[in-house]
């Protein structure tokens, strides 16, 4: 079983380590106390939790296949004389689409405008973090 310290929730979750405690407090989000007495959340838990928090799709969802829609806004605009490089800051995550310059002009894509970046891929790569100290196991 996963189990998460307050600091490593609230990593995963874009958030500070108090906003994750207030809603522990509050009852929104449930936590126990490990061996050392810290208070940690069961992975499961912090997985339902992100679930029901998740936006309503916005209402091009049922237009598209494409299922991985992420609002953000767009911090850098580079053009050339065809292409262009617009990267996206999608709350923590930082999405980079290259397109035609002529793209980017007729949607007007500039640094502070909002934009959607619609993901459809057939290959995504999913990786788990090697003894990487921000997840930690009971009994194993």
């Amino acid at each position: 079983m996963t189990m998460f310290r307050m600091g490593e929730a609230a990593d995963l979750l874009g958030v500070s380590p108090d906003t994750v405690r207030r809603w522990v407090d509050a009852g929104r989000l449930a936590a126990t106390r490990d061996d050392q007495g810290h208070r940690v959340v069961d992975g499961v838990d912090l997985a339902a939790f992100v679930r029901a928090q998740a936006g309503d799709p916005d209402e091009r969802a049922d237009e598209s296949s494409a299922r991985n829609r992420l609002r953000g806004i767009v911090t850098a605009v580079v053009k050339d004389g065809v292409m262009a490089q617009v990267d996206i800051q999608a709350g923590p995550f930082r999405v980079v689409s290259l397109m035609s310059r002529e793209a980017v002009d007729d949607l007007g894509l500039a640094v502070g405008s909002v934009a959607i970046a619609v993901i459809k891929s057939t290959t995504v790569v999913v990786e788990r973090p090697t003894s990487h100290p921000d997840t930690r196991r009971n009994g194993s």
